[in-house]
């Protein structure tokens, strides 16, 4: 279980009034079946907060929920396609019904796609912009439609720090995270122009993460993916809890991702070149042999539901086995 850094020291113990704050809040988590939404949720309900979970996979679901309930939070699953508008109005409305009001809503769904453009199925990219930009632009829609009839709430989306900085043999997935930035940052600004100065509109913005996405990205790299020193994903679940209490409008997570959208700002083609270079070299050279699949793409799949899916590990395992050949 995550425990929360959520004072400015990193303290691991978040303060009794924090607790409280997250505790009397309601969420609605869209792509809470692994990775970072299943942390989020986890992770709130251990404050007793009341949780909307939604994702492809309805028995993850399920499992997250009783993880949640047995922490002592109020779990509603959903199992949905972020992608269909009328999947994302059952959950609006499922949402009112259940809740009355929501003060928190998240999107965390995605999808990636690892290898060359030209070497990736358009219908797969086709995919990907579906359910990562698409998607977020309906679930966004429901979110403020909802917020703007109460007066208030938070609306949080995945972002990357591929949003700024696009990163070889993702380029669709780069492309989409570029989108959820800019959708973001419009939605924030049309919102100030109105009036509505409860509603705030939240980037989480993490380097690399050792999650399932990983395991579930469509690959026609012939590698295994991965990339280079990726974080926890304790990282960004922490940092989603904080921004559900504190918003701000862009949050970066851990000094890499800080440093590298400092790094594009200052040396935008230098940046990007460097970037390429160590995706080269981890996804493609040195990444052990793989099989092609499109993935979670199309179907999500039964593997994969934790939060941490230990590729560092293996990679730690693999450099160990090099050393001693």
């Amino acid at each position: 279980m995550f425990s929360l850094m959520l004072s400015g020291c990193g303290t691991s113990t978040p303060s009794i009034n924090m607790q409280k704050k997250v505790a009397q809040k309601t969420y609605v988590i869209v792509g809470a079946s692994s990775g970072f939404g299943r942390g989020v949720a986890e992770e709130v309900g251990r404050y007793g907060a009341k949780v909307i979970l939604a994702a492809r996979r309805a028995e993850a679901l399920e499992e997250v929920a009783r993880v949640v309930r047995s922490n002592g939070g109020t779990a509603i699953t959903l199992a949905m396609d972020i992608s269909k508008p009328e999947d994302v109005a059952r959950l609006q409305k499922l949402a009112l019904n259940e809740l009355g009001h929501v003060d928190v809503w998240i999107n965390m769904a995605g999808v990636g796609a690892i290898g060359r453009f030209w070497e990736i199925p358009v219908a797969d990219q086709a995919r990907i912009v579906e359910i990562n930009l698409t998607g977020f632009i309906y679930s966004s829609h429901a979110a403020i439609t909802l917020f703007k009839s109460q007066g208030f709430g938070t609306l949080i989306n995945m972002g990357s720090i591929e949003s700024v900085n696009p990163l070889a043999y993702h380029a669709s997935y780069s492309a989409t995270k570029a989108g959820v930035l800019n959708l973001s940052k419009t939605i924030k600004q049309e919102l100030r122009l109105a009036g509505y100065k409860n509603i705030k509109v939240v980037t989480i913005e993490p380097w690399a993460v050792d999650t399932p996405f990983w395991r579930h990205a469509a690959n026609y790299s012939g590698g295994t993916p991965r990339m280079a020193a990726m974080d926890p994903p304790s990282k960004v679940v922490n940092a989603v809890v904080r921004g559900s209490v504190r918003p701000r409008k862009e949050i970066g997570v851990g000094w890499k991702a800080k440093g590298a959208k400092f790094s594009h700002w200052l040396f935008p083609g230098l940046t990007e070149r460097i970037s390429a270079n160590i995706s080269h070299r981890y996804q493609i050279r040195m990444a052990p042999p793989a099989d092609t699949t499109s993935g979670s793409v199309f179907k999500p799949m039964k593997e994969g539901t934790g939060v941490d899916d230990g590729v560092r590990e293996r990679m730690k395992r693999e450099k160990q086995q090099k050393l001693k050949r």
